[in-house]
């Protein structure tokens, strides 16, 4: 049914709420970033965000592995049908009818979805100089189609820079938050050859609290990471910080929220609209 939809239909279709709820729910920093970006830009960032969330989910722990394994073979199949112009998912259906799509290669996203089953698979980051690569394998590259999705065309090295920092960032952040679940899982969220150097074993990343020598290695993962989130927003070319201001605001709250731990509260719900107001408004 979906996949009678025509790609040079320009009349956007709305996404399922259900979707939409996980794609951005309300006071995340996806939201935000949503909310505050550019009007052309919102509907692919949706779509994008949509598809990063089905998959995330697949990739948590708490998801059986055998139930993971088998979705993430079908949205292989289905980003190659994309691919083809045969998709047939609602989201895939959303992103069919966006400006952009007939001129875009959605290539990006059937590298995505590989990547995730990799890592369900068990597939650990060798080398610590993995990271970057596979970062925008996982999210960098579907992050980049936004702008070809809003019709916009914009492109160059300074983009691409910022993405593949802010994605860097992004699962950094993700595996210093949820490494300890991970490994419980049976699953290592970090470089192998590092923690080999940091004479780190399953048990120390299983441990909580987590050990002196683990605690040092963790605050070195955090100031990489901060890193990542301020050469992100530093790479954005001026010409084109109006028009991305949804990664400037990525890059505030991801910084912020690497920095500032505590929990989500509704003071810190109001900081982070307002951090991601006061970003959007100076790019």
């Amino acid at each position: 049914m979906h996949s009678r939809t025509p790609w040079t239909r320009q009349i956007l279709k709305p996404l399922d709420e259900t979707y939409r709820l996980r794609a951005i729910p309300p006071g995340t920093p996806r939201y935000w970033s949503w909310l505050f970006a550019a009007a052309a830009t919102r509907p692919p960032l949706l779509g994008i965000y949509a598809l990063g969330a089905e998959w995330q989910a697949l990739m948590d722990p708490a998801t059986e592995s055998a139930v993971a394994h088998l979705k993430l073979a079908w949205w292989q199949e289905e980003m190659q049908r994309l691919t083809t112009r045969s998709a047939v998912h609602p989201i895939s259906s959303y992103l069919a009818t966006l400006p952009g799509a007939v001129a875009t290669d959605f290539t990006p996203l059937l590298t995505a979805a590989r990547a995730a089953a990799a890592y369900v698979g068990g597939v650990p980051l060798e080398r610590g100089a993995d990271l970057e690569p596979q970062a925008d394998a996982l999210w960098g590259g579907p992050l980049a189609l936004v702008s070809q999705l809003a019709g916009e065309g914009h492109d160059g090295e300074g983009l691409r820079n910022c993405i593949r920092c802010l994605a860097a960032a992004d699962c950094l952040a993700r595996a210093i938050r949820d490494y300890r679940r991970e490994a419980r899982a049976g699953r290592v969220a970090f470089a192998v050859d590092q923690l080999m150097a940091a004479g780190i074993d399953n048990a120390d990343l299983c441990a909580d609290p987590p050990p002196p020598h683990l605690q040092i290695y963790l605050r070195q993962l955090r100031l990489q990471a901060a890193q990542y989130f301020e050469r992100a927003a530093q790479a954005l070319p001026r010409t084109q910080r109006s028009a991305q201001r949804h990664l400037l605001v990525l890059a505030a709250l991801g910084l912020e929220h690497l920095q500032n731990r505590a929990p989500v509260l509704p003071r810190r719900r109001f900081k982070d609209m307002l951090l991601a107001w006061q970003t959007a408004r100076r790019a």
